[in-house]
């Protein structure tokens, strides 16, 4: 018997997840909850586009809750409450599943990490959250690369991803904030920086470094005409693309600036031809570093090169969590410049 998983929600990830589980001889699944109706009754196999499996989608978390399983692999889609979450991750946890999630949580702030550090204590389970990013491009790539600086001035780290596929109307009007007047007040930007964060903190504390402060610098484009994209129409004078930006100060300059940047309209002057992700290292020596993805070419596959690098991380960290002791688990970072 292979390690028993529970997936949890089928949309883009957690559908190439499930794809993974079930080709894998290492993993069995053991359950699937699902949020929709539509969804709900249906054999795994079938909502993955394999051979049936004998596992049926539900949407009664006490049924999730009572089967026995080695580990849960979460994946609901990001709320603008950043917390909206947490409770169901503590209730897995309770029940005594280590969680994999992608929806942050890798570094929670310490009031949030305490409650998820009593639930796994309770449930003998470990907490791990990792995707590409928050969990691979700052944590683990950025940081192995400030590792050859004999000087570090200041690090930058960008990324720039061409979101006119995304086909979930929700997703994209209401937590991308495309289509709108404005997406910088209120609950967008809290989302974002309560996730994008965790990826700032985790960073200056691997390098012992304290920040005075962390400083949003956010922007967004318009429209100049109206766009059909995937999930539908981009207004004229609405938001087309939005940059979300953080500098973490240290002695009044900036030490760290992360951007995350997703655009309706690659072809813009301000985005045309730029990398997926850019980590520029300021220094002694100065090091550029650039990351693309090259999307699949198998026939008949649906899966993009985006949802393949956010899933790989969580199926590959399954074994660690599964032998690692209660609580969150972080991974050590090796050779980091240091403060």
């Amino acid at each position: 018997m292979g390690t028993r998983v529970i997936q949890w929600a089928t949309g883009a990830i957690g559908k190439t997840t499930l794809r993974a589980v079930l080709d894998s001889p290492e993993l069995e699944l053991a359950g699937l909850y699902v949020y929709g109706e539509r969804k709900a009754g249906r054999d795994a196999g079938d909502i993955a586009r394999r051979p049936a499996t004998g596992v049926t989608a539900t949407r009664d978390i006490e049924q999730i809750l009572a089967l026995d399983a080695d580990v849960v692999i979460h994946a609901p889609r990001l709320r603008l409450d950043y917390g909206e979450h947490d409770e169901d991750i503590c209730r897995l946890l309770r029940s005594g599943k280590n969680v994999i999630t992608t929806a942050g949580h890798h570094y929670p702030a310490p009031e949030r990490a305490a409650r998820f550090e009593r639930a796994c204590a309770e449930g003998g389970s470990t907490l791990f959250g990792v995707g590409i990013s928050p969990g691979v491009i700052g944590e683990r790539l950025t940081l192995a690369l400030t590792g050859v600086a004999v000087r570090l001035d200041r690090v930058e780290i960008d990324e720039v991803l061409d979101a006119r596929a995304m086909p979930d109307p929700d997703f994209v009007f209401n937590v991308m904030g495309m289509g709108s007047s404005s997406p910088e007040p209120g609950a967008l930007s809290e989302l974002y920086g309560e996730l994008y964060t965790e990826t700032l903190r985790f960073m200056g504390d691997a390098m012992g470094v304290v920040y005075d402060r962390i400083e949003p610098d956010h922007h967004y484009e318009l429209a100049a005409a109206d766009l059909e994209v995937a999930a539908g129409t981009i207004r004229k004078g609405t938001v087309v693309a939005t940059e979300w930006r953080w500098h973490a100060i240290v002695a009044g300059q900036r030490f760290i600036t992360l951007s995350i940047i997703w655009t309706m309209d690659p072809a813009l002057p301000r985005y045309a031809g730029r990398d997926h992700w850019t980590i520029h290292v300021f220094g002694k020596p100065e090091v550029v570093m650039s990351l693309n993805l090259v999307e699949p070419q198998e026939p008949g596959v649906r899966t993009t090169a985006a949802q393949y690098v956010t899933a790989g991380p969580v199926i590959n960290a399954i074994p660690l969590v599964v032998a690692a002791p209660p609580g969150i688990l972080s991974f050590d970072v090796f050779g980091a410049w240091s403060a």
